[in-house]
């Protein structure tokens, strides 16, 4: 039998906590029901023998506090809540149990933003990691020794897991069941709790939002002259000369500063107007393309698909009303 021991840190999400313990204890029902023993020993550890979680409209009573065990074999850190950095400085005594547990041979796995209390462990340094894409610039500024993949709902690094935004953290949980119980096992869970199984990319819920959280003067006024003109053709060199930088040192500091090299973020603004477009009006993708100041279709249909994990026109039949209702 496999021991989990589920985090109830301060301030946590309810949903990501409770939803992770109804997910395995369901598990532990099926091998029930077929005349085995159950699968997991899943239990809620805390700091203190209540703990107020989603902003304090709820408490819930650990099982055991975190001196009280001295192995599991998955430690699981639902998502945080609130003020992210403020949230991880109140759980700040997890963390060398953490460590420890990890020493010890405990896998872990963090849901949303709790991979934030995961990486000030250190323990994903050099590792990929998932999480929120809302919280992607936050969560690069705050852990650049990470390598923050933000298009995954889920990442496994030898035992160290992540899921990716909100909900998404059920296909993590279908991921541990499967490893830990079984293809079939995951599978029925899945039907149980209607989740859709197999979903790797949150690409298609991504709203790009430039990173503007650095002091970089220059490099923000060429963020903003992309963001102004992105119908325009626009180049390295126009911008190297508007801002008097040479075109090395721009692409350098503009790497740097957002994450993303220049062309990279031409493109993200352009994607991020189409999907705006494909969601709300009856152009055709072609008039999209053009009003976003491509020409070329096959090449705007590749850069979409790269950025989104969709097509254009399976990305607007899945968001755009009018042809939802139609």
């Amino acid at each position: 039998m496999k021991h989990i021991s589920i985090l109830v840190p301060k301030g946590a999400i309810l949903g990501s906590l409770e939803g992770s313990r109804q997910l395995l204890s369901q598990v532990n029902d099926f091998f029930r029901a077929r005349g085995l023993a159950p699968a997991f020993d899943v239990q809620l550890i805390g700091l203190a023998r209540e703990v107020q979680v989603s902003g304090g409209l709820f408490t819930v009573h650990p099982n055991l506090l975190i001196n009280e065990v001295k192995k599991t074999d998955l430690v699981i850190i639902p998502a945080l809540d609130g003020d992210i950095q403020k949230a991880v400085e109140e759980n700040q005594d997890f963390i060398p149990w953490l460590i420890k547990q990890r020493a010890s041979g405990a896998e872990i796995a963090s849901l949303c933003l709790g991979a934030f209390l995961l990486a000030s462990t250190g323990l994903v340094n050099g590792k990929k990691c998932a999480t929120h894409w809302m919280a992607a610039n936050k969560f690069r500024q705050l852990f650049p020794e990470v390598e923050l993949v933000t298009e995954k709902i889920i990442t496994d690094e030898n035992g160290i897991y992540s899921s990716g935004g909100a909900f998404s953290y059920m296909n993590l949980i279908l991921y541990l069941i499967e490893k830990y119980a079984g293809r079939d096992i995951s599978i029925l869970a899945a039907k149980v709790f209607a989740i859709e199984i197999e979903r790797d990319s949150q690409s298609s819920f991504i709203i790009f939002q430039g990173q503007k959280e650095h002091e970089d003067e220059p490099i923000k006024k060429a963020q903003e002259f992309i963001e102004g003109n992105f119908r325009e053709k626009i180049t390295v060199d126009q911008l190297a000369d508007m801002l008097a930088i040479g075109r090395r040192n721009l692409e350098r500091r503009f790497k740097k500063a957002t994450s993303n090299t220049v062309v990279e973020y031409i493109q993200r603004v352009k994607i991020e107007a189409a999907k705006l477009s494909l969601e709300t009006s009856r152009d055709n993708v072609s008039e999209v393309m053009y009003n976003i100041g491509y020409t070329d279709l096959k090449s705007f249909r590749t850069t979409f698909k790269k950025l989104t994990g969709l097509s254009p026109m399976d990305y607007r039949n899945k968001y755009n009303r009018a042809m939802l209702t139609s």
